[in-house]
């Protein structure tokens, strides 16, 4: 598949409503057709009730204001969301977000109506299946197991987004981490429970699932009065029950664990540690090298933690940084875990792919096996490099990942989703409630998740995002011969972006110095700039918030007004290492010596997400990429002027 070519984007094309609204025809049809058939099933539902509301109504004086300020309503909202941000138009190259796509918006309409609460099978009967089945789907992407019949297969459900995915891994981790010590604490016989409480705490999740699965077949083995008995004394004894204080004070000799993740993971992790009561102390970052996770400071902390008998909940791995789309080497954190497991230091491994989960799709087959790295790089200019194909191929060893659907899944919001590779794992997270759950319908994999409410933060969710993924999936399953088709896009428009970058580097160089910091990973570009003769991280910085100043939203002035919209953020050593930010601000020309602001550790870069599929519009001949760097150039010599003449 080249992007040259028109049948690259041919099978896309009905996949949008479109930047011009070229679908507006088809989205119309699908919205009609479903919302009269929604009338018709409510008018068989018992065709022998009579209309409630009769068919004079809409005459009366009171039923007509109300239409009247209905519509008077919808218009001021109508017309104040045209300021909203042009999130479908290729000259939007900002955030994590694009065009919706139609397949997901049309099945997220066509359900609304029915208003199902996925909590359980008694509000939701048919979307709590489907969230159940996105789960797998999204599992074989990953390449965890998903097959129902297995005993180990993994399980997932969506969320209100990644934030609280994340959550949920922290959750199941420390689920996991105090389960053991809970059967040892309430002496459970017979079933291979650690003889100490640091060798209980440290076991690796599958072995807690095993140790889980002998305990559940052993107690079921017991007399009803025994069964309940032991019951009650290991929930006494669990986590959950005695809360993290009141735990710890039972183990004097236990830590707090703690949970490692690099320093550019995202905000929901320091969100998550606190919500759960561990505290923020107790969530330490990593230094990167080269952008990704550091294995060399990895490795030492966990060799500390293990001479200190320090305890680590989890580790994470971020799949495409939410600030530079980076790629994390799942492999070697894999490597780092089964080294120290071996040596009584067990702990679980996350991976963050709220935003790159979805590039996964390029790395399956079909039948749903691991392509090679040079099937993936056939169609690519250099992605993925080697590292990144390790790292995505890595990622069915890890516990858990969290996925964004509302991202690179291009579904409405909000929709995350958290994956597990083991459901077993999910009895731990188990909350009863009579009035909801029923528990005679508790065999059989999809049986069991009926009632999801007993597995999930939330107490109530809506069925119409799980209708909305499931048969996005379904019309376009996740391999590279189908939605990876819509990612490759994204990564032919990245390499198209640095290539052009390049270009605009060596055009602007008598005025301007011109960087892109680091190859991209995946779908975001970032671009350094300096104006030629500035030694000063402040002044670099002071331009940049000129230019974002041009790029960003702004409600007050006509949405026409602006050419392109884009984003910023910042580099600091401690992500990029002390050689790599040296490497940069030499090649811009800067000198932190020369800082006027204390204040300036760090510099600001220009973010680029090239989710749209239309930055390069074959069928007219338009590079939208093109084009906002002649607008940068525009923009950058018309500041240059200004500076000049001040």
């Amino acid at each position: 598949m080249s992007i040259g070519t028109d049948t690259s984007l041919a099978a896309l094309d009905a996949c949008f409503l479109g930047p011009y609204g070229e679908n507006d025809g088809l989205l119309e049809k699908l919205v009609v057709e479903f919302l009269r058939d929604h009338v018709y099933w409510r008018r068989n539902f018992h065709p022998e009730d009579p209309p409630a509301i009769p068919t004079s109504a809409a005459h009366h004086p009171d039923y007509q204001a109300f239409e009247a300020r209905l519509r008077r309503e919808l218009h001021q909202l109508s017309a104040a969301l045209k300021k909203s941000v042009p999130f479908h138009s290729p000259r939007y190259l900002g955030h994590m977000v694009s065009d919706l796509l139609i397949p997901g918006l049309a099945a997220q309409m066509l359900t609304l109506p029915y208003n199902p609460n996925n909590v359980s099978e008694d509000a939701a009967p048919v979307t709590v299946d489907l969230e159940v089945q996105v789960g797998l789907q999204l599992a074989r992407m990953l390449g965890y197991p998903h097959d129902p019949a297995r005993q180990d297969c993994a399980f997932g459900h969506l969320t209100s987004g990644g934030t609280l995915a994340n959550y949920q891994a922290l959750r199941l981790a420390l689920a996991l981490k105090g389960f053991p010590v809970a059967l040892r604490a309430a002496r459970v016989p017979e079933i291979g429970v650690p003889d100490d409480d640091w060798s209980a705490f440290n076991l690796t999740p599958a072995a807690t699932i095993e140790l889980l699965a002998r305990w559940q077949a052993w107690l079921a083995l017991q007399p009803v009065p025994e069964r309940r008995r032991w019951q009650a004394a290991v929930v006494a004894e669990r986590i959950e029950q005695q809360g993290l204080t009141g735990f710890f004070a039972r183990h004097p000799q236990l830590r707090t664990p703690i949970v490692l993740a690099p320093v550019t993971a995202h905000y929901s992790w320091s969100k998550g540690v606190k919500l759960l009561g561990l505290g923020r102390d107790q969530l330490r970052l990593l230094p990167e090298h080269g952008m990704r996770l550091d294995l060399a400071a990895l490795e030492e902390t966990l060799a500390a933690c293990l001479r200190d008998r320090q305890p680590v909940l989890l580790a994470v791995a971020v799949l495409g940084t939410t600030e530079y789309g980076t790629i994390d080497p799942v492999d070697g954190v894999l490597d780092a875990r089964d080294r120290h497991a071996a040596h009584g230091l067990g702990f679980s491994v996350h991976v963050d792919g709220a935003w790159g989960g979805y590039l996964a799709s390029l790395f399956r087959r079909p039948d749903g096996g691991l392509r090679s790295l040079e099937a993936v790089g056939e169609e690519f200019r250099a992605f993925p490099a080697a590292e990144v194909h390790a790292a995505f191929g890595a990622i069915a060893g890890t516990d858990s990942v969290t996925v964004d659907p509302h991202k690179l899944g291009y579904l409405p919001y909000g929709s995350g989703a958290f994956v597990c590779r083991d459901n077993r794992a999910m009895a731990l997270l188990t909350e009863e409630a009579d009035y909801v759950f029923h528990t005679a319908s508790a065999d059989g994999y999809l049986a069991r998740f009926r009632s999801l409410g007993q597995f999930i933060p939330e107490g109530s969710k809506p069925g119409a995002s799980a209708a909305a993924a499931y048969v996005t999936h379904k019309v376009l399953p996740l391999d590279y011969a189908n939605f990876g088709r819509l990612q490759a896009q994204t990564i032919l428009a990245a390499e198209a972006f640095q290539a052009r970058a390049e270009r605009f580097a060596q055009d602007m160089q008598p005025r301007l110095r011109v960087l892109v910091p680091f190859a991209p990973d995946s779908n975001l570009v970032c671009l350094a700039l300096n104006p030629a003769g500035n030694t000063d991280i402040g002044v670099a910085n002071a331009f940049l918030r000129q230019l974002h100043g041009v790029l960003r939203c702004d409600p007050s002035q006509p949405l026409q007004l602006k050419e392109f919209f884009g984003s910023i953020t910042s580099l600091r050593q401690e992500a990029v290492g002390e050689e790599g930010m040296q490497r940069i601000l030499g090649a811009l020309g800067l000198d932190p010596s020369a800082a006027t602001d204390c204040a300036d550790d760090r510099l600001l870069i220009l973010r680029h997400t090239l989710m749209n599929p239309y930055v390069i519009d074959q069928h007219n001949g338009i590079s939208y990429i093109d084009l906002y760097f002649q607008f940068l150039a525009r923009t950058v010599d018309r500041f240059l002027e200004t500076a000049k003449a001040t």
